[in-house]
């Protein structure tokens, strides 16, 4: 599938785009390029993997420029260049805003200049409801790849976004603070207690990204196939082992929102109640809106609100 193809990672330089080179280095891949702009670190990639396959380029996705022109005769992308830090976006939203928006915008524009066939678009899941400006940058950088995807013509560059969690001990990620906090035997800085993580580990993470870009790499290629029964049969019985696979993923993850899903509903429920129930109705209006931006409520004459079935 990538046999003589050419990948490009940008943002190629952190954990993600390490996993990645580990993985795609032992396919058929023609050509991998890292497009960074950290020297240090693609330095120290060059010295540790000696491979001809990967090629450095040194360049900013603000730059639309530089990303162009490393973008000649690429197949696929990996757009995973960021500013991912919460921190150092909500001190420099602006920042945050020229990286992972307008850096996306110009990765994507490229690649479909450049006839790019697949790119798939690295966010996060602070993107749903966000709170903080990573999260709103990304949250909009995923509607950017939305419209950017309607104004490629039929045939051309496929743009598709991929949702994940903390990945556990990536650069800047919470375990090897703990891990030196403990080894130092300091207080380990939890922000708040009951706060909940959505963690995974470097590979399920790549392996999230990298199913998602062989469904969109296969797709059209599988069904023409089948349609025209030019598969054999293994390859037919691969194919429906793999898409059954999928569907059992996106069963169980479904499955798994709606019940986080209806647990949150109920609670912020009850909430409202017992603030109603206490008169102090201008906290009950913020979860009243809340629930109305979710689609749970509508408006009513009556008493503010209509239920619907089911709540």
């Amino acid at each position: 599938m990538l046999k003589d193809k050419t990948l490009m990672i940008t943002g190629g330089t952190g954990s993600f785009g390490n996993a990645v080179l580990d993985r795609f280095l032992k396919t058929g891949v023609k050509e991998i390029r890292i497009f960074s702009r950290d020297e240090k670190k693609q330095e120290d990639m060059r010295i540790q993997y000696k491979n001809d396959k990967i090629k450095f380029y040194i360049g900013d996705v603000r730059d639309f420029e530089s990303i162009n022109s490393a973008m000649t005769g690429v197949d696929f992308v990996f757009s995973a260049a960021a500013l991912k830090q919460v921190p150092s976006c909500e001190f420099f939203p602006v920042e945050a805003v020229k990286t992972n928006i307008l850096g996306t915008d110009n990765t994507l524009r490229a690649a479909i200049e450049n006839g790019v066939k697949k790119v798939i678009v690295l966010s996060t899941d602070k993107a749903v409801y966000p709170i903080n400006a990573m999260g709103m940058s990304k949250g909009l950088m995923e509607k950017v790849a939305v419209a950017k995807s309607r104004t490629v013509p039929e045939g051309g560059t496929t743009i598709c976004c991929t949702r994940y969690g903390n990945v556990m001990a990536s650069r800047g990620s919470v375990i090897p603070l703990f891990v030196q906090q403990i080894q130092q035997g300091l207080p380990i800085t939890v922000t708040d207690p009951e706060m909940t993580r959505f963690m995974m580990s470097l590979d399920d993470d790549l392996n999230i990204s990298r199913a998602l870009g062989y469904v969109f790499i296969m797709i059209r290629d599988v069904n023409t196939a089948m349609t025209e029964n030019t598969l054999d049969r293994e390859s037919k019985i691969a194919v429906s082992n793999f898409l059954a696979k999928v569907d059992s993923v996106v069963d169980i993850v479904e499955k798994k929102e709606l019940a986080a899903s209806n647990e949150e509903v109920e609670r912020l429920i009850a909430e409202r109640n017992r603030l109603r129930a206490e008169r102090n109705f201008s906290e009950a209006d913020k979860i009243r809106d809340k629930l109305l931006q979710m689609n749970i409520i509508t408006q009513d004459t009556k008493d503010g609100t209509t239920w619907y079935a089911g709540n």
